[in-house]
């Protein structure tokens, strides 16, 4: 009975002890705080911040290099591929040196207990701390492989100071990769775990060059270098102080650290190109400086690959100014007033809903919508300008008429279907300031979203002319860990449609580029660029982004903390900053293909842009989206009743029909046309009405509604002084037979403004001769010379 029971107790014995074994290896083995390192595409360190506990500690790398391999297994472990995790003669000769010294000389340790032993801080050095070790050491080679237990031993050894890891000690003491190490350099970071706090680059550099030297030797006697390596790794340098790590894109490096996206054990591997990125960094230092001469101390950008929806470039901020100028803020992510950036969208948007034609005529005089008056960037008027010159011009009028027309519900939906996923309040807290810088957005939204829609273009033809449901996808930063081929999704129709999306880009094309004389389509060496753009209220954001079918570059120049300067204009900061970065990028001289498909031909009048009507004298053949089919035709062509001289316009009453001469005329409503024709000589009026015509008619009923009270025919007015030397204002009034008639004041071609019932406007002109001009809404003019003496 008592033998029977001493076989289970040492069954048992022998079950528990296997147990304790099978589980004595911690898992994780290190749970030591990691550097956050930001890598390129190709693996090239772009940045990396220091871990929780101050140390310079990078993310396990399993590739180590064969250099420090050799180095490190021919310094401490010249058994290591052949022993079980202890070595027992390195263990006994150990034992025997420290007996004949009576102290402790030598531990006698494998890789894998010096592995065991960092992952066990602060563990007594004792005989039976070092047998636990290699009991797990054991246990740790039946886990990990060698290169496996290699590469743990590199990635956690200390290097001396706070660097840990051979990765950060590569950078900290030599400035490269590891892989790029020399045979020396090799040799220095494989003696220096074995005493980190005793010698270190910077101190006692005659102990550690005999170290190096020695084991440098040590390779040589073995074969494992030549002698010409040997006598030149002898004469190389040791390193200096400590050098600084790499900081290509510090501001992408802390948005990884803030929304740990694509951290992989520390390590991230980006999409950005270091050479794109350090480029760009170059462009972004030469323009700050330009700017900062005018008071403007912050600039970003951010370059995409359209075909990848993947950064390239990330430039957050200006790293080049104080710390008290704002250059840690992101600017990227930062919500800053959108200006005019958005007006592309609503040209696009209304050409897909058919309610416009490329260059259908948008009324562009002053207009008031319930209290708000928006009013163009030069304070002037055109009286008509077709859409896509209201674009690229960037007229302010013209932009809130189409919104007016479009809706801000609708295209308030639009802009989120797109992608700004900024703007997030209420369409109704926007009105028609949206479209003028009432919104917020983003550098990181605009850039995804002018990619979105160069993608759509680009994919359009390849997939039969239906659109990718992602087209409109969040950029991205990160490289997928693992290439996936997804399922495409095809749909019928887009949130902007291709045909709208191409004329949109057509119409950006043909911007003025800054500092030439020329059309930016004529520079044909530099290729087709679509570009818009924009200024805030106030001058206190600059923006400016650039599409081709390669790339999108968004750009944005001004004060962080918000404030204005009189130079923050889109096309004077912001769009010289763009096209250096086009310039460097590299240039396909190929544009974009008009998306036949969805795209028809269409009769226009060359005159307002509209559907041709028959009375349409000269008409053009456009391509259009088939949505504009829609739009109603011509309306500003009528035709009119001539005499025989055709210098008078008759009707009925006083002229016979069968001596009537019909004539087609573009004839643009009354307000319209004022402005119209000062900028358009050519532009044809209506003939005058014969006298006796309007004797008895009702055309002539509406005439002389307007008669200037003051100042009277030739008057000369004497303006006078205040008492504080300041000069009075004179005080002009007009009757009209319809006082709540709308008549706008001009003196000598600057618009006062608009009066409505109370017809009066007080004036304070310089001494000399002016003229008075006032235009109702229904078109009249009066006009009325003065002197001011």
């Amino acid at each position: 009975m008592i033998r029977r029971h001493k076989k289970y107790y040492y069954i048992s014995l022998f079950i528990g002890m296997m147990t304790w074994y099978y589980l004595c290896l911690p898992s994780p083995l290190f749970v030591d705080p990691i550097s956050t390192v930001l890598e390129d595409r190709n693996g090239n360190l772009l940045g990396a911040r220091i871990a929780k506990d101050e140390q310079w500690r990078f993310p396990l790398n399993n590739n180590v290099p064969e250099k420090f391999k050799t180095a490190i297994i021919q310094f401490e472990d010249k058994r290591f591929y052949s022993h079980p995790g202890f070595d027992p003669l390195a263990f006994g000769r150990a034992m025997v040196l420290n007996i004949k010294q009576r102290r402790v000389v030598s531990g006698g340790s494998t890789l894998s207990m010096q592995v065991i032993r960092l992952s066990r801080k602060g563990q007594s050095r004792s005989y039976f701390e070092k047998i636990i070790e290699l009991i797990l050491a054991t246990r740790l080679e039946i886990t990990y492989s060698k290169e496996e237990i290699l590469a743990l031993y590199a990635a956690y050894a200390p290097f001396g100071g706070n660097v840990v890891g051979l990765d950060a000690a590569a950078w900290k003491y030599f400035g490269r990769e590891v892989d790029q190490l020399s045979w020396s350099e090799s040799a220095i970071l494989a003696v220096l775990p074995n005493a980190p706090s005793l010698i270190h680059p910077g101190k006692n550099r005659d102990l550690l060059k005999a170290k190096r030297d020695r084991l440098l030797a040590k390779l040589y006697d073995k074969d494992l270098i030549d002698s010409l390596t040997y006598v030149l790794a002898k004469e190389e340098i040791l390193p200096e102080k400590p050098h600084r790590l790499p900081s290509y894109a510090s501001h992408l490096l802390e948005r990884v650290k803030r929304e740990a996206r694509g951290v992989n054990k520390g390590r991230v591997s980006s999409t950005l190109d270091i050479n794109v990125q350090n480029h760009v960094s170059k462009i972004a230092s030469r323009h700050h400086y330009r700017l900062s001469q005018n008071g403007i101390e912050n600039l970003a950008a951010v370059v995409v690959d359209v075909k990848t929806n993947q950064v390239v470039a990330y430039i957050g901020n200006t790293p080049f100014g104080k710390s008290s100028t704002g250059a840690a803020v992101d600017i990227v992510t930062a919500r800053r007033s959108s200006g005019s950036i958005l007006k592309p969208f609503l040209y696009a948007a209304s050409l897909s809903e058919g309610e416009l034609l490329p260059h259908s005529l948008i009324p562009d005089v002053p207009s008031f919508y319930s209290g708000y008056s928006p009013k163009n960037f030069d304070q002037k008027y055109s009286g008509a300008v077709p859409a896509n010159e209201a674009l690229y011009k960037s007229l302010n009028v013209p932009a809130v008429k189409m919104l007016a027309q479009f809706g801000v519900l609708r295209f308030h939906s639009v802009l989120n279907n797109i992608g700004l996923t900024t703007i997030d309040r209420p369409a109704s807290d926007y009105g028609l300031s949206l479209i003028l810088g009432g919104a917020e957005t983003s550098l990181w939204d605009l850039a995804g979203t002018y990619a979105g829609m160069a993608r759509v273009l680009n994919n359009f033809g390849n997939n039969s002319g239906k659109y990718e449901v992602n087209n409109y996808a969040p950029l991205t930063y990160v490289q997928p860990e693992a290439k996936v081929d997804a399922e495409l999704t095809l749909v019928n129709e887009g949130e902007l449609s291709a045909g709208a999306i191409w004329h949109t880009f057509e119409a950006m094309v043909e911007v003025k580029r800054p500092g030439t004389e020329h059309y930016w389509k004529d520079f044909s060496s530099k290729g087709k660029i679509a570009w818009k753009t924009g200024t805030s209220f106030g001058f206190r954001d600059a923006w400016a982004v650039g599409v081709t079918p390669d790339y999108v570059v968004a750009v944005w120049c001004g004060n962080a903390d918000g404030e204005g300067r009189p130079e923050l204009i889109g096309v004077q900061a912001a769009a010289p900053f763009m096209f250096d970065i086009f310039d460097y990028l590299s240039k396909n001289n190929f544009w974009f293909d008009p998306p036949y498909d969805e795209m028809t031909e269409i009769i226009v009048c060359k005159e307002s842009g509209f559907k041709a009507k028959e009375i349409c004298e000269n008409k053009d053949t456009i391509l259009i989206y088939q949505a504009g089919n829609k739009t109603k035709p011509c309306p500003y062509h009528e035709i009119a009743n001539l005499d025989e001289s055709e210098k008078w316009r008759v009707n009925s009453e006083c002229v016979s029909p069968i001596n009537m001469v019909k004539k087609s005329y573009f004839v643009l409503p009354p307000v319209m046309e004022w402005y119209y024709k000062t900028h358009h000589p050519s532009y044809a009026t209506l003939p005058d009405y014969k006298e006796e015509c309007l004797a008895n008619s009702e055309s002539g009923k509406s005439n002389r509604s307007m008669q200037l009270i003051y100042p009277r025919t030739n008057t000369r007015i004497a303006i006078p002084t205040n008492l504080d030397e300041s000069k009075s204002r004179a005080v002009f009034e007009v009757s009209h037979r319809n006082p709540e008639t709308i008549i706008y004041w001009h003196l000598d071609d600057t618009y006062l403004g608009q009066t409505k019932r109370f017809h009066e406007q007080a004036v304070n002109p310089p001494i000399g001769k002016h003229l008075l001009t006032l235009v109702d809404e229904h078109g009249e003019v009066l006009q009325r010379s003065f002197e001011i003496y």
